[in-house]
């Protein structure tokens, strides 16, 4: 069911006139509407204007912004940093630099669509992927491997372990991941997975990403060497695209000690919610990771009766399976964790 609502969801939304808990959508930290997150976004903007149409190759050029790269290029581990207006276009923008004749591209399972061209198609399983790769270095191409995937792709399939990922030829492959649901949750700082995918042997690794998840601003960022960098900041595609709001990053820059506090109250309430699970509810939850998937129908219309929204609708067209998930924020209290977990143990208890 589609629910309308006229304010940003935080821990509650306003549904027909009636108070749920809401337990969806990508906030995880729930900055959004934190008011001291506001102020320095507001701040920002007094500063830096709404926005900033101006190419990043201009000759006028603001200093927030190779400043904000420089400080998530060494919270992530990279060479260099790159944002751009958006996370999808972050994805659009590394699927595109790879479409040349000198690389093939493979693309994982459940790869997300930002990743994706019209005509790219994910390959079903890591077994056929894994053979795919194999049969392209057997044949000797000139062309260099380029593998697309998402870092977290809620089938538990990739991090925290990535063991699909350890089972390719990774030391003739170009690892080219979405982190979007990573970057700013895991790790001890936020950082994502950049270190975790280098330790893997890889030929080379590029991350791609939306900062709105974990960072809660608009915009994107791509990881790499510093050559691939330049690189890609050469192209046509990057000098005409308008870049990130200044005031976006500069508020990223000014909230660190913030998020800091929110990872650290999100993960207690994630470890809430795992002490109160019943053995019954079958789930995939990844370890450090605020969101927990599931497939049953009749939990969710049981949530919802009981005043409880998650995440329910098919991804990422209308053809694609039922997403159901439960995220937690940590904008959410303790009493409201204790409320979910009392409805999912009720509903299995039921069930016998």
């Amino acid at each position: 069911m589609i629910h309308y609502v006229d304010k940003f969801p935080g821990r509650k939304i306003k549904v027909r006139n009636l108070d749920y808990l809401y337990f969806g959508g990508t906030a995880y930290l729930g900055l959004q509407s934190d008011a001291y997150f506001q102020k320095l976004l507001i701040d920002n903007i007094k500063k830096y204007g709404t926005n900033y149409g101006a190419s990043r190759i201009s000759n006028v050029r603001l200093s927030i912004f190779e400043k904000s790269e420089s400080y998530l290029a060494k919270l992530v581990g990279s060479e260099a940093c790159i944002s751009l207006s958006s996370g999808y276009l972050a994805g659009q923008f590394t699927r595109n630099y790879f479409n040349y004749k000198f690389f093939k591209r493979f693309f994982a399972p459940n790869a997300h669509s930002a990743l994706l061209l019209t005509n790219d198609a994910c390959q079903e399983t890591y077994s056929s992927l894994k053979l795919a790769l194999e049969e392209h270095l057997e044949a000797q191409e000139k062309t260099v491997a380029v593998v697309f995937l998402d870092s977290i792709d809620f089938s538990g399939s990739n991090y925290p372990d990535f063991n699909p990922l350890k089972s390719l030829p990774l030391a003739n492959t170009i690892l080219v991941v979405d982190d979007s649901h990573g970057i700013g949750i895991v790790g001890e700082h936020g950082e994502g997975v950049f270190k975790m995918l280098m330790s893997l042997g890889a030929r080379e690794v590029v991350v791609c990403c939306s900062l709105g998840k974990g960072f809660s601003i608009q915009a994107g960022a791509i990881f790499g060497t510093v050559d691939r960098i330049n690189a890609m900041t050469e192209t046509s595609f990057y000098g005409g695209a308008s870049p990130a709001t200044p005031a976006n990053m500069a508020t990223l820059m000014d909230s660190q000690e913030l998020m800091s506090q929110k990872r650290k109250k999100l993960k207690k309430r994630m470890h809430q919610f795992k002490e109160g699970l019943t053995e019954k509810f079958p789930h995939i939850i990844m370890d450090g990771h605020p969101t927990i998937s599931f497939s049953n129908k009749g939990l969710t219309d049981y949530l919802e009766d009981k005043k409880v929204i998650v995440t329910n609708f098919p991804y990422p067209n209308e053809d694609s399976q039922t997403m159901s998930r439960i995220v937690i924020s940590a904008c959410h209290k303790k009493k409201d964790i204790q409320k979910l977990t009392r409805h999912i143990q009720e509903y299995f208890s039921d069930q016998i």
